[in-house]
């Protein structure tokens, strides 16, 4: 007879294998059932919000239907926030986040990433009244960010002690505190910066500078080596038709850029 430390040794490592192969697939999953669920953005305009036909719109959403298109299946929009993006992976309500997700090495430990698909620069916007051309600056100033982005974790590293972070829980929330003034400075994408103006053409929030030149990737599982060479494949794809670029331009009037544009992972 085997001893008992032994006997569960061997059920613990069957156990272990069992469940390694329950979710190490997938791309076989998503294929089986016809449908992948891709978590994108619904109030992120022009990555994603919802039209006045209550139907999602932008890039990220159109990015993800183009690649559904060429894994060969249909697509399903699951919309999230930028707090909750990542919780709907690690809890398999989304087979794939496509949300502006940018790489940082905190992120890398829990999810893996694709080639990129898109430019996202953040950067510190304020009025301009403001004086705010660096990180010192922020030096005992109020910065508003939608918690959870990158911005949030950038200006975290980044900022004075002095400085005060008031996060956010969307990016609704924040742009509508710097178009109320209970803040004077935000943390944000580009893009979200200038649709803003749009909103406060009194206090048109100015550049006062760029945190950090950044990328949009897919978002997945880690160890879904299957189902990240899928998606690659199927940027990869669109990155050499031309469809890519044609997305990018459509919704941030930049084209992609040359360097991302002929880069394949």
């Amino acid at each position: 007879m085997k001893p008992i430390k032994t006997i569960l040794a061997l059920a613990f490592g069957l156990m272990s294998a069992t469940a390694g192969l329950a979710h190490a697939d997938a791309l076989a999953d998503i294929q089986k059932a016809g449908v992948v669920r891709i978590g994108v953005p619904q109030d992120f305009a022009p990555f994603g919000s919802v039209n006045t036909d209550l139907q999602l719109q932008g890039l990220d959403i159109d990015v993800a239907k183009l690649i559904a298109q060429k894994m060969g299946v249909k697509v399903q929009l699951v919309p999230v926030a930028s707090a909750n993006r990542i919780a709907y992976l690690q809890t398999h309500k989304a087979d794939l986040v496509i949300s502006t997700l940018g790489k940082n090495a905190e992120r890398e430990k829990v999810i893996d990433f694709s080639q990129a698909y898109a430019p996202y620069n953040n950067s510190v916007f304020g009025v301009e009244s403001v004086k705010v051309t660096g990180p010192a600056d922020l030096a005992g100033k109020t910065v508003g960010v939608a918690r959870g982005t990158f911005q949030d974790l950038q200006l975290t590293d980044t900022a004075p002690k002095s400085a005060t972070i008031k996060r956010y829980e969307d990016n609704n929330a924040m742009i509508s505190a710097y178009v109320s003034g209970q803040v004077q400075l935000v943390g944000t994408g580009d893009f979200v910066a200038y649709a803003l103006a749009e909103k406060a053409p009194n206090n048109k929030p100015v550049l006062k500078y760029i945190i950090h030149e950044s990328s949009c990737s897919v978002g997945l599982n880690k160890g879904e080596t299957a189902l990240l060479a899928k998606v690659n494949d199927a940027i990869t794809a669109a990155k050499k038709s031309g469809e890519l670029n044609t997305i990018v331009k459509k919704w941030l009037n930049v084209p992609l850029p040359a360097k991302m544009a002929t880069t394949y992972q």
